[in-house]
């Protein structure tokens, strides 16, 4: 019996209202710890608000918005509605 993938997208692909898990974190090390210092570490649960070029996500509570290079550089997991 095989196991199913995860497909991986970048943050910034995710349709707006939809939640997915962060999987990988891109970039150089200054990078990543940064947003995992703002929650957007591996296994949290992103949920995109709106946007293509400025990301507005809902992490933890909380509203940040990414610009198009730091949303490209998180890879998540969708998840199905309703789901979390």
């Amino acid at each position: 019996m095989s196991t199913p993938f995860k497909v991986l997208g970048p943050l910034c692909q995710l349709p707006a209202g939809a939640t997915g898990r962060i999987c990988e974190l891109k970039g150089d090390e200054g990078f990543c710890q940064r947003v995992r210092e703002m929650g957007f570490g591996e296994a949290a649960l992103v949920t995109k608000i709106s946007g293509t070029t400025t990301s507005l996500c809902q992490i933890n509570g909380t509203r940040i918005a990414l610009n198009h290079s730091a949303a490209m550089n998180i890879l998540v997991e969708r998840l199905p509605a309703g789901a979390c």
